[in-house]
């Protein structure tokens, strides 16, 4: 099954994609956010549709006790309009700390603090992608229905 998974920020959005056995997460693109929501997701739609994903998945950024604060809640409302325009599933999934695997990855590489900017976001979304594959993609109890069917 390819999903494709979402690191949802303020100015960008990460976005990584899975091969189509299921086993593997890729960074591909970094949107930047526009500040008119129905044509960013439009533009999700449109990869969706270009990677041919059978499901999507949004990291949420959980507080380290397991809580959802003011960011978790925005971006779980936020989730829940993409899966109503969606025609598939769109599921949440815990992103803790991905960011900050991401940014240690790209130091390790030496990357500069300019360059990393650029792809810490699809990074993240690939991390946080390749621990929902690693956990056995679940998609209960954190799901938001099926796509327009919800």
């Amino acid at each position: 099954m390819r999903a494709l998974g979402l690191d949802l920020g303020q100015k960008r959005v990460g976005v990584a994609v899975s091969d189509s056995a299921g086993a593997l997460a890729m960074p591909i693109e970094v949107l930047s956010r526009l500040g008119d929501r129905p044509r960013e997701h439009r533009a999700i739609a449109e990869l969706v549709e270009e990677w041919e994903a059978e499901i999507v998945v949004v990291g949420l950024p959980y507080n380290m006790d397991g809580s959802a604060g003011p960011m978790a809640k925005k971006y779980a409302a936020e989730a829940k309009v993409l899966g109503d325009t969606l025609s598939v599933p769109v599921v949440l999934y815990d992103e803790r700390l991905t960011t900050v695997s991401a940014e240690r990855a790209l130091m390790d590489q030496n990357m500069n603090t300019q360059d990393r900017r650029q792809v810490v976001d699809k990074v993240a979304a690939s991390v946080m992608l390749q621990s929902w594959l690693d956990a056995g993609m679940p998609q209960d109890g954190r799901g938001l229905g099926t796509g327009n069917d919800s």
